[in-house]
């Protein structure tokens, strides 16, 4: 109890007043990250970038460079994430960290590019998990044709509508139980997996490929230069990875914040990074045809590669099942992390209707209008899919977009404008590596940003175009004509009494030089 009440003291020192259940521990934020990455169940569901990019050296080098980079991004984050642990996230650290002169643009762009991050990337998981649902009930065909392989775009549009509504469900009324549902996942994915691997390695039925094959084998489909291609690859790692930032929206759910957050960061990267192995290395090894996956209609080859390993229907969905669940329950958890940067964002009143949004409901101690506001957006935007069954394309692309841009906000600041001085004595701190690893976090962003709104086949047609770039400027056109109508003489930011405070105990601690175990 007097850690909370530690943490609750800490919060509205920062200006804001405790309203969510602290019940997190270290490893519940931990299995947190791992359920927002859901490592498995998102390789699974973009593997047709690696395939189109350059097979299975596009596969692993692009899981251990991606992962590489990402620690590095949520190791800075982590630093910065100890000194304002706010249900804000990098929106919050990016208006405490940059010059009175421009903290409200810079914070304006950070907290729109984190929200329409979390909720596209949240759009995305359950739409590729009612993509994978159809892909993999077409393993049973009847006449040579799978049972699902004549759907309309309507009938996927409304298994995808089913999915949503129980991914929205869940945490709205079971917000106390959900910590019981992210440790059950943990379990359920090491056996399910584990299940894949040893099956798919055992029977083997079209025969193992080589390691060499399995470790070098470069043949790009996409018609892009070959160092392009491999890097249209990169997006299965980085979609892979691209929610493990959104969990320092929990904040304010968890005793220790300012400790507990930042540890969660990089162990959820480490963790997530050993499960990616565990799943993709003997994938490689039973690949199929790699260019007959890449131009799959569904642009879902893992359902394919299942069957080709197994050489059975039912058994391989029988496999295909632990993924599925973890599809459902990663929706779950990038819902409760969407709803909470929402609602963080709404009681600075930053989002049209905020005094609405920024409402806790205390019966079911959840933000339950931020939560359906996500839901209305993600049910509209699914709506692209009538127009192009690549519309998951631009789900995926958009989401790592704006949330790579969002990360990349308070690093930057720190680093470029204040010198890292804010995080010199925090409880989290990499002392040089952290310099280096904010470098490597804004030259991802660099890249990152044009990659993923390049079409995956250099041959464009309306089905292959990647509607990523158009998601995103309508994204950046709503919020400029929204600060523009209210925000630039309205929105004033976070409370600055805790920026000031903060700020206060930083230039003690720096003159007096004694270190910080946690930034109050």
């Amino acid at each position: 109890m007097a850690d909370k009440s530690q943490a609750d003291s800490n919060l509205e020192s920062l200006g804001y007043r405790p309203e969510l259940l602290r019940n997190r521990s270290t490893w519940q934020v931990v299995f947190m990250c791992f359920i927002l990455a859901a490592v498995p169940y998102g390789l699974s569901t973009t593997m047709s970038y690696p395939m189109a990019g350059g097979g299975a050296a596009n596969i692993f080098w692009g899981w251990v460079i991606v992962s590489s980079i990402m620690l590095c991004v949520t190791s800075s984050l982590a630093e910065i994430t100890s000194v304002y642990p706010t249900a804000g996230g990098v929106y919050y650290q990016t208006f405490a960290l940059s010059p009175s002169w421009c903290r409200r643009v810079t914070a304006w762009i950070c907290g729109w590019s984190y929200v329409a991050g979390n909720i596209t990337i949240t759009l995305a998981v359950n739409f590729a998990t009612a993509l994978f649902l159809t892909e993999s009930l077409n393993l049973f065909q009847s006449d040579g044709v799978g049972i699902t392989e004549d759907f309309q775009p309507y009938q996927t549009y409304l298994i995808f509508l089913g999915i949503t509504l129980i991914c929205h469900a869940i945490p709205a009324f079971g917000n106390k139980w959900l910590v019981h549902l992210e440790t059950f996942a943990i379990f359920w994915t090491l056996v399910g997996v584990t299940a894949i691997v040893v099956t798919i390695l055992v029977v083997a039925a079209h025969g193992r490929r080589s390691a060499k094959f399995a470790f070098t084998a470069f043949e790009p489909q996409s018609g892009w230069p070959d160092g392009w291609s491999f890097c249209i690859g990169l997006l299965q790692a980085a979609y892979g990875l691209s929610a493990s930032g959104m969990v320092t929206s929990m904040c304010e759910e968890v005793h220790k914040p300012a400790i507990q957050v930042p540890k969660a960061l990089v162990a959820g990267v480490v963790v997530n990074f050993g499960a990616g192995l565990f799943l993709l290395v003997p994938i490689t090894f039973i690949l199929p045809d790699v260019a007959m996956l890449a131009n799959l209609p569904s642009g879902q080859p893992v359902p394919t590669i299942i069957k080709s390993a197994t050489g059975n229907s039912a058994g391989a969905f029988c496999l295909l099942i632990p993924l599925l669940a973890l599809g459902v329950i990663c929706g779950v958890g990038c819902v409760t992390a969407a709803s909470r940067c929402t609602w963080a964002f709404a009681r600075d009143g930053a989002i049209p209707g905020s005094a609405y949004f920024k409402k806790v409901n205390t019966r079911l101690g959840v933000p339950l209008n931020a939560m359906l506001l996500g839901i209305a957006v993600e049910i509209l935007l699914g709506l692209i899919y009538f127009g192009s069954t690549a519309a998951f394309n631009a789900f995926s692309g958009v989401g790592v977009i704006l949330l790579t841009l969002s990360y990349a906000s308070p690093v930057a600041v720190s680093l470029l404008l204040r010198r890292r001085r804010d995080v010199k004595h925090a409880a989290f701190n990499l002392g040089k590596l952290g310099a280096f690893c904010n470098v490597v976090c804004l030259a991802w962003t660099l890249l990152a940003i044009p990659l993923f709104c390049m079409p995956t086949f250099r041959t464009v047609t309306l089905e292959t175009m990647n509607y990523a770039s158009v998601v995103f400027v309508g994204i950046v056109a709503i919020s400029a004509l929204w600060y523009w109508i209210w925000g630039y003489r309205n929105y004033a930011g976070p409370p600055l009494d805790g920026v000031e405070i903060t700020a206060e105990f930083l230039d003690e601690v720096d003159a007096t030089g004694i270190e910080a175990d946690a930034v109050k």
